[in-house]
């Protein structure tokens, strides 16, 4: 009896020492900035602050918002993903006293998304950041050359890769990057264009063991509104973080109050 007292006294001890310890969460750090376009596109710290909603719908996972890259360096603990979302990601992260914090987290493998305009390097950079830049993207789009905005089919080129789950081919209106240059990367997405058809994201495994998930769409709010799109964004992340994405592919459900754009900057305030 009194073994077997003992035995469930070690147990209870060890299952309340389990539950006593913090949950280890993958952690996502968003980044984006103050607008720089109008109204309803380019919401940069709107964006990030829905995708972190949608991102913490999946168990295990912290999401975190930055305007601008983080003053507190305690924030960059256990990031397992770096999220951009603002202007050409070469020179948001590559310039600046934030550069040796973003090569020792991809010498580290942490995963690396860039949205929209974020996927890409200015022309007058590009020999300068280019080479590196390359190297943990796997892709980029030089800014701004070769712009169009119209409806087109958004395709799948890869359906069997976790970015791909659970959405199907979908119809959108979006700012199209023309003529992206492509290293090694996976081609995931695609569209066409009066003139021809255009790669509109990517995946990346890097040689630091890292990946990477490039989409140059994004530029108007309302195609985040829309789950397809949502999830596949979502499915990204999660996918550069290391995390299972499910065979139905992220859980993306948000309220309508979520979803909803801010009111205008210049919108007159409501009177009770």
């Amino acid at each position: 009896m009194r073994s077997s007292l003992t035995l469930a006294c070690l147990f209870l001890a060890a299952a309340s020492a389990a539950a006593a310890e913090p949950t280890v969460k993958t952690k996502v750090l968003l980044v984006g900035k103050s607008p720089d376009h109008p109204y309803a596109t380019h919401m940069y710290m709107h964006t990030c602050g829905m995708l972190a909603k949608c991102l913490e719908r999946t168990a295990g996972v912290e999401a975190v918002v930055s305007e601008g890259w983080p003053n507190d360096p305690a924030v960059l603990d256990d990031v397992r993903s770096i999220v951009v979302y603002a202007t050409p990601a070469a020179e948001f992260l590559l310039d600046g006293p934030q550069r040796n914090d973003v090569v020792a987290m991809m010498k580290d493998g942490v995963g690396l998304v860039t949205i929209h305009w974020a996927s890409s390097v200015f022309e007058q950079n590009l020999e300068r950041l280019g080479p590196l830049w390359m190297s943990y993207l796997g892709g980029t789009w030089v800014s701004n050359v070769g712009l169009y905005t119209g409806d087109s089919p958004l395709e799948q080129l890869a359906p069997d890769h976790p970015v791909s789950r659970g959405w199907q081919p979908f119809d959108l209106n979006d700012e199209y990057y023309l003529d992206p240059t492509l290293g090694e990367a996976t081609p995931l997405l695609r569209v066409t264009t009066p003139e021809k058809t255009v790669i509109v994201g990517w995946a990346y495994e890097r040689a630091d063991g890292g990946r990477s998930f490039a989409t140059t769409l994004g530029h108007f709010y309302r195609n985040f509104q829309q789950e397809p799109f949502r999830r596949l964004v979502t499915n990204g992340i999660l996918w550069t973080a290391g995390v299972q994405v499910p065979e139905g592919g992220a859980d993306v459900a948000l309220s309508e109050a979520d979803l909803a754009l801010p009111p205008p900057p210049d919108a007159a305030p409501q009177r009770n």
